[in-house]
Order: C-alpha cells, then sequence, then structure tokens
C-alpha cells in the first residue's frame, strides 16, 4: 500500500546519487508538454518535486474521506483512465510548499517524472540500484491503466525485505561496504519538512517518511511508513532497530494505534 511512497522516494535517491535524475527542486511542469495540462497557473509553476515527496504541492485534493466515498479524490484518481494526466490536470488549492495535504496522486506523478528525468521506468532502475544491492530478489509492483507503475501504493514485498530498506537507511545508506544512496539524501528524508498536523506531539513528514516523536525522547524523531489496512515499518535510531508490520485490518473494529505500538516496543526493548 501506501509504504511503497516511501521506497518510490529511496529509489529516486538512488537515481540522486547516481547522478541521473535532475535536483529534486526542478519545476514539475518542466516534465510535461505545458500545451496539454489543465488549469495551470502560477501556483502550479512553482510546484517542484520536492513538493511531491512532501505532500505540500498544493492540488485541490480531499483524501480525508474513507475510500469508499466516491468524493475521496484518491478513489477518482484510482477509477481514471490515467493517474497521471488525472492530476496533474487538477486545479491548485494553495501555493505549494505551505501546507501538508495527503494526497496519493502526487505520489502517482513521481512514476512519469522519474522517466521523463531518466528515461528508464522506476522499477526497473530500482531493480538494479536498490534491490540487488540489498539482495531483494522477489517482488512485484502492480501498473496503473496507461502502464506507469503505482508509486502511490503498488509494490509487494515481503516483511524481511521491506525491513532492509529501513535498515539501509539507518546505516546512512551504506549496504556490505558499498553505497546504495547518498548521507544526504538519508538527512534529508528524515529530517521533518512539514507538520501533518498541529500541536506538539504532531507528527513530521520528510520526503516521503512519516517522522513520528520518538517514546522515549520526543525531541526525536522514529522514521516509518503507512500503508493501508496495517504496513507499518518503523525504525528506532537510537535503538539501531527495525520493525516491520503488515496486517490487513480493513474491516474496523477497535485496533491499537500504531503510535501506542511503537512506544511498547521500544519501553519493552529499554526495560521500562
Amino acid at each position: 500500500q501506501s509504504v511503497t511512497k516511501t521506497v518510490s522516494s529511496v529509489i529516486i535517491g538512488t537515481a540522486v546519487m547516481r547522478g541521473d535524475f535532475p535536483s529534486i527542486d526542478a519545476p514539475v511542469l518542466s516534465f510535461f508538454d505545458t500545451t496539454k495540462v489543465a488549469n495551470i497557473d502560477d501556483r502550479k509553476r512553482r510546484m517542484t518535486v520536492r513538493h511531491l515527496l512532501t505532500m505540500t504541492g498544493g492540488f485541490d485534493w480531499n483524501e480525508s474521506l474513507p475510500y469508499t466515498d466516491p468524493r475521496n479524490t484518491a478513489t477518482a484518481l484510482e477509477e481514471s483512465s490515467d493517474w497521471v494526466r488525472f492530476t496533474i490536470d487538477r486545479p491548485m488549492m494553495r501555493e505549494p510548499g505551505t501546507q501538508f495535504n495527503y494526497s496519493s496522486g502526487e505520489s502517482a506523478l513521481l512514476a512519469h517524472i522519474f522517466r521523463k528525468a531518466t528515461g528508464k521506468d522506476i522499477e526497473e532502475y530500482g531493480a538494479a540500484h536498490l534491490f540487488r544491492p540489498l539482495g531483494i530478489s522477489r517482488w512485484f509492483w502492480k501498473r496503473t491503466p496507461s502502464g506507469t507503475a503505482d508509486t502511490e501504493g503498488g509494490l509487494y514485498l515481503e516483511a524481511s525485505d521491506l525491513a532492509r530498506i529501513w535498515q539501509l537507511f539507518l546505516q546512512r545508506g551504506m549496504w556490505k561496504g558499498q553505497r546504495v544512496v547518498s548521507d544526504d539524501w538519508v538527512r534529508q528524508s528524515v529530517t521533518p519538512a512539514v507538520a501533518t498536523g498541529t500541536g506538539p506531539n504532531a507528527s513530521r513528514y520528510g520526503l516521503k517518511w512519516w517522522l513520528h516523536p520518538d517514546p522515549l525522547d520526543p525531541a526525536k524523531f522514529v522514521w516509518a511508513g503507512s500503508g493501508f489496512g496495517g504496513q507499518f515499518p518503523v525504525a528506532f535510531p537510537d535503538l539501531d532497530m527495525v520493525v516491520v508490520f503488515n496486517g490487513w485490518n480493513i474491516a474496523g473494529g477497535k485496533q491499537l494505534a500504531f503510535r501506542a505500538i511503537q512506544g511498547r516496543i521500544a519501553r519493552a526493548v529499554v526495560g521500562k
């Protein structure tokens, strides 16, 4: 599910390190034929890849409703025949970079942008420069109706292989003596770029990474992914620990909150 968003960001990081991807501050519209894009205004012209990675693109997008509700913009996206076109044509709601607004469409754009930037499919590139170095040999990546990789929620991985990616970040981008992503990309990814809510305990968001207050030291963060139904990889930097949950809790009912789970695990490890 949406842990795919985080993995897609990691693959972009490998391409940035290798010099195959331009600056993430490049305008999004530079990867499109603007004569064929609807609702262009100055705000859309100022939108960059970094804004997509931090969920601050500024599109008119409402993903706060249940996914069974047809008014949910992501539901309309998945019913469309071209997810990239559906998203880039959306009108703008606010200035890019000013506010977090969860948007699967912004992540769907990354597959198109990656191919335009590198000339390579993001799955093929990720297989060569992320999965293979980490020893990941089994995966499935769903495609959208127009053929692009589903970078908003379509990647299937074994839990142990997903843990490797989170461990890679604990190791600052190194794996068995080989640099897979740069230390700078790791730092940018897990540095808070925007608050996802209000209040001192609100989570932050990096480059497609959820940053939750560390249950043992709220001044620090744990690094997580979050996928619909209970897909939760999380790294505890101070404990040098990675934990992966891969549930499928979609039927409702009472469930323990992910933040509470993190707290129980961390306190159990340190004996508190």
